[in-house]
């Protein structure tokens, strides 16, 4: 059983007993409250009422006596009325306690009270009666010998009713000192059983869990001395139960782990030897690969300035190209304007043939109406003679102005065939400069193709020449690292050395440290074989600085 549940069960139980004395003194405090109530509202109201009663008897009584001794009669009507007020109040009490009275014997007690005021008020009423119709002595006598007895019976019977509820007061007092002592010994009795269970289940508990954790205590100080053979039995199942499995499982691991250890520190010492060894054969390598660098970072600092020149060329020669093709594209422009030039005239010249052709037409409409001139002259006879003069001449002019319209435009006919011809030629001429433009463009693409080439060649061989810089910086800080691992390694067989005797203080299982000794070795064995190393040639040439910078990251960190 677990200590939580342990102490749930015992602090329940004094929960619920604690409980059980509440709910047993609050019932008890109920029924006093209870008895206490019916006395202080009940029964002494009852007693009160009927002091009131005697009291009002009395003042009746003195009020009657007065009057028969007093001849005022201002005097008499004043006692008279304070036997009628004291009557009214008593017939008030009486009706109150009638209505509070509600046992047999209380019942029966106020029937003799009722039936004996009834009888006294009857004969003090007469004694009344008589004195006002001035029959002192017989009131005197009636007063005496009637009222008084009746006046003291009735008293009498009010008295046994005080008496009563006095009597009924005394026994709730006793009732209420009769729950008080019950209830004060349940509760006693109650308390002294809660302690007694307190007190054992505390003795109970804390034995479950101090012995358990002595023995834990005990565990860890044998642990601590160094001493790791101990049998530790855990058998239960609460948290010292659990507490004792976790020493247990602590002491195992730590009896595993010193068991390893001293195998390690053993096989550390092995280990840093071979290292050592090994970082003396890689010491000698170092200084061969460093030599071998230095000659390759001579020979591609001359590749270097030979590229220099190679690019210096190329974008001489781009220059070139540039201004070429300028040339040549503004040579390609003047055939342009040329070919435009040929082609307007060529235009014009349409245009003045069509021209000449109209001059044509008109010459020989004006000929045909010459013509028709002349022949009307030729009718008209010698009145027409002069007209036909003119009209010859005109037919003349106009015959000379057909001819040379015809001469004109077999001109301008030959000269439109030629402006043809040239604009075919020139029109030649110009896709032979567009094919020249083309060209040089090609040649300047290709001289800037080899210009950048050659730019990127250099930039490719100044990375080079950088890596291998770096390589050799790198192939030097490893030959002082190898020095330092060397260090390392005899300052690793040191301590090797003084972890072995600070493990020697623990205590463990010698048969088990002899069978763990027997399997290190083949272990050790196949974590050391060694493996040829691998070559790799990187074709990239922007991966040669990074390459670098990770080789020497590694170097920095073994």
């Amino acid at each position: 059983m677990k200590i939580g549940t342990r102490l749930g069960i015992g602090f329940g139980f004094l929960v619920v007993l604690l409980m059980a004395m509440a709910t047993l003194g609050t019932s008890r405090l109920f029924l006093l409250n209870s008895q206490m109530d019916d006395v202080i509202n009940d029964k002494y109201p009852k007693t009160v009422l009927a002091n009131e009663i005697i009291d009002k008897v009395n003042l009746i009584a003195r009020a009657s006596r007065n009057i028969l001794l007093m001849t005022d009669t201002g005097q008499t009507g004043k006692e008279i009325q304070v036997i009628h007020e004291a009557s009214q109040k008593t017939q008030a009490a009486i009706e109150k306690l009638d209505g509070m009275i509600k046992g047999d014997k209380g019942r029966a007690l106020m029937k003799d009270i009722l039936e004996a005021r009834t009888q006294y008020n009857a004969k003090r009423d007469e004694v009344l009666r008589l004195v006002q119709e001035g029959a002192r002595n017989e009131a005197t006598i009636l007063l005496l010998e009637t009222v008084r007895p009746l006046q003291l019976g009735y008293m009498n019977t009010v008295e046994k009713l005080i008496a009563h509820q006095n009597q009924l007061m005394h026994e709730s007092g006793e009732d209420a000192k009769t729950e008080y002592r019950e209830a004060r010994n349940l509760m006693i009795a109650l308390g002294t059983m809660a302690i007694a269970f307190a007190v054992l289940t505390a003795w109970l508990v804390t034995r479950s869990i101090t012995w358990p954790l002595n023995r834990a205590v005990k565990v860890a100080q044998t642990v601590a001395a160094g001493d790791l053979t101990s049998q530790i039995d855990a058998t239960g199942k609460d948290e010292t139960g659990q507490l004792l499995r976790a020493l247990r499982t602590m002491n195992d691991n730590l009896l595993n782990i010193v068991t390893q250890v001293r195998l390690g520190t053993d096989t550390i010492s092995t280990a840093s030897t071979q290292i050592a060894a090994g970082n003396l054969d890689l010491s000698s390598r170092t200084e061969e690969q460093a030599s071998s660098l230095e000659e390759t970072a001579s020979s591609m600092e001359q590749l270097t300035s030979a590229v220099k020149q190679n690019a210096e060329h190329a974008r001489e020669a781009n220059q070139l190209a540039i201004s070429a093709s300028a040339v040549a594209v503004e040579g390609g422009n003047v055939v342009g304007q040329v070919v435009d030039t040929m082609t307007a005239i060529n235009e014009s010249s349409r245009k003045i043939v069509d021209i000449i052709g109209v001059i044509d037409g008109i010459a020989f409409q004006t000929n045909i109406l010459a013509l028709n001139a002349a022949v009307e002259a030729a009718r008209a006879g010698e009145q027409g003679r002069g007209f036909a003069v003119v009209a010859s001449e005109v037919r003349t002019l106009a015959q000379r102005s057909a001819a040379a319209a015809k001469e004109i435009k077999s001109l301008i006919d030959d000269s439109v065939d030629k402006v043809d011809s040239g604009s075919k030629l020139v029109g030649q001429a110009g896709q032979t400069m567009n094919e020249v433009v083309a060209s040089v463009k090609r040649v300047t693409d290709i001289v800037g193709e080899i210009t950048d080439a050659s730019r990127e060649q250099g930039e490719g061989i100044e990375q080079v020449n950088q890596a291998v810089s770096q390589m050799d910086q790198v192939t030097q800080q490893n030959a002082a690292l190898v020095e330092e691992a060397a260090a390392a390694a005899q300052s690793l067989q040191h301590q090797a050395s003084n972890l072995s005797q600070i493990v020697g203080v623990f205590k463990i299982d010698s048969n088990r440290l002899a069978h763990d000794t027997t399997a290190a070795p083949e272990q050790y064995a196949r974590n050391i074989t060694p493996k040829p190393p691998t070559l790799t040639r990187d074709d990239g040439k922007k991966r040669l600085a990074p390459a670098a910078t990770a080789a020497k990251d590694d170097w920095e960190q073994f």
